[in-house]
């Protein structure tokens, strides 16, 4: 287990997950506001091998984790803690679509948030999303401070960046 929240349980992917992370990465919604392509059943099983990998490295910087119910241990979607091409640490995530409009977006990030500050000792975190993203716009504007707006190339999308200090 990596932490809990009041209703959510996150742990490590495993291949077990992966039917229903296919079916998360495969789901147009889902995937409109992260590059808006979906992914056929070996590009995600590729995919999630490929994160695994990166558990086993002690320097990993790239953490994709497993959002599951706690009552139920069900898998709902996945969350990402990440170091990326600018060297900040930032969050993600991502629910099937059946899960969403019930509170656990805004539940996984502070979740995420306080293990980052606590666990990891991380400083300062940000996120990105797409402004039209209105759900996470909403959830990052109560938690995180809005820095910008800006125009995002490569998905074609203008982007909100937020950070967040300890």
């Amino acid at each position: 287990m990596i932490f809990n929240t009041q209703r959510l349980s996150i742990r490590a992917l495993t291949t077990e997950d992966l039917d229903l992370f296919h079916k998360m990465q495969n789901d147009q919604e889902v995937m409109k506001y992260v590059g808006g392509k979906v992914f056929t059943f070996e590009e995600n099983k590729k995919d999630l091998e490929n994160i695994l990998k990166f558990y086993k490295d002690p320097k990993n910087v790239f953490w994709v984790w497993a959002i599951t119910l706690s009552e139920n241990n069900n898998f709902i979607g996945t969350v990402a803690l990440v170091k990326n091409e600018k060297n900040e640490h930032e969050i993600g995530y991502r629910l099937l679509k059946k899960y969403w409009k019930k509170g656990y977006g805004k539940e996984v990030t502070n979740g995420l948030i306080k293990y980052a500050f606590e666990e990891k000792k991380i400083k300062e975190i940000v996120a990105y999303v797409d402004k039209n993203n209105v759900t996470s716009v909403r959830i990052l504007d109560s938690t995180f401070n809005f820095i910008k707006e800006f125009y995002n190339e490569a998905d074609n999308c203008i982007d909100r960046y937020y950070k967040i200090s300890n």
